[in-house]
């Protein structure tokens, strides 16, 4: 790592520890020649997704629509703001770990259901009308009848 304040290269490493969200290293360093000390952060280059709409169209992926659906579905509903910031985290780790630098909208929305379903089926119910594009009750009756039957 080359020094800010003399252009060396030789630094060496005094302290490293993860910062408090786990995602980076925080590093402090010290230069070889002038002696001043500096801090430096390293983490894991994310690639960026794209997710594939189902008009077709690309956009990069954004956890925060994943997590303001669900906000949405779970609302009024018992469901913590921790368990709501877990399931867009393990979404958008899962995303991740897959290494496809696309990802059709589809299979996120059945990521974000399966998971709503295991916290709270009003919210998966909820969130299954809007996604779903639910016309009618009908179409509510049998995702309950579902839910119903897969409890059992």
């Amino acid at each position: 790592m080359k020094c800010p304040f003399c252009d060396n290269a030789d630094t060496k490493v005094i302290d490293s520890r993860p910062t408090e969200d786990g995602h980076a290293i925080r590093r402090r360093r010290g230069c070889e020649r002038c002696g001043k000390r500096f801090t430096t952060y390293e983490k894991v280059e994310e690639s960026i997704i794209m997710i594939i709409k189902r008009d077709g169209s690309r956009q990069a992926f954004d956890r925060n629509k994943i997590m303001n659906g669900i906000i949405r579905a779970c609302e009024k509903r018992p469901v913590p703001i921790a368990e709501i910031e877990r399931i867009t985290n393990d979404i958008e780790r899962g995303l991740n770990n897959l290494m496809e630098k696309e990802v059709k909208s589809e299979f996120i929305g059945e990521l974000v259901m399966d998971e709503l379903k295991k916290v709270d089926q009003v919210a998966y119910v909820r969130f299954a009308s809007v996604y779903r594009q639910f016309t009618d009750v009908n179409t509510f009756i049998k995702e309950i009848e579902k839910l119903v039957k897969t409890k059992e």
